[in-house]
């Protein structure tokens, strides 16, 4: 049985809807970060440090949301469904998602942390223009490579487009302004049916805890 350790409008979203788009049987548990269940022993044992999402599949618990969506894709995928059948394409989806991780996601996550998520003391304002021109630097670095037509790695949705669409998702909620041709492939890539399931299954679970 697959369960997945989630929170909604978090990272964990892109697990379920890895899961989603896979059609896989799952459970979601809602992990009430704001009460303090993340820093449990229990939960500290799954993610050592107490964040979502956290994935456990039989004997394997696995944390880090690019590493779940790689397994889960990896083992339970049909080759070219979302990842590339071609040992080549497939880098070309690492090479991406790397990317989206260490470019354009964490200089979102810079200025979220500290607009909110630190620790008020631990926060630096005077690092917010910063990170703000890593984002912009890294959303034309995109454009070089990429201009919003089709997809992200041959002619097919892959992990690399589920990890772009989402992370350009939360450049939208932080008021960030994307180039129209970047902000319609976010929305045309969001629109699939298994995002929005994935997102019910937070959501219900969150509610139901």
């Amino acid at each position: 049985m697959i369960t997945l350790y989630s929170f909604p409008a978090s990272r964990s979203l892109r697990v379920a809807w890895t899961l989603e788009e896979l059609g896989l049987e799952y459970e979601c548990r809602h992990v009430d970060l704001g009460g303090g269940e993340g820093q449990t022993e229990d939960f500290l044992a799954r993610h050592p440090d107490g964040k979502v999402p956290v994935l456990m599949d039989g004997e394997l618990t696995l944390f880090e949301s690019a590493a779940i969506c790689r397994y889960l894709a990896e083992r339970y995928g049909t080759p070219g469904e979302l990842l590339p059948a071609d040992v080549e394409a497939r880098a070309r989806v690492d090479q991406w998602l790397f990317f989206i991780i260490g470019e354009l996601e964490q200089a979102l996550w810079t200025q979220a942390k500290h607009k909110f998520a630190l620790p008020g003391e631990q926060r630096v304002p005077a690092v917010l223009p910063t990170a703000a021109w890593e984002f912009q630097r890294a959303i034309r670095a995109l454009e070089r490579r990429f201009d919003g037509e089709g997809w992200l790695v041959g002619d097919h949705f892959t992990l690399a487009d589920l990890l772009l669409a989402h992370t350009l998702g939360w450049a939208v909620q932080f008021k960030k302004r994307l180039p129209p041709a970047l902000d319609a492939y976010r929305q045309r890539a969001m629109a699939r049916p298994a995002r929005a399931r994935a997102e019910a299954r937070e959501r219900a679970a969150a509610a139901s805890d």
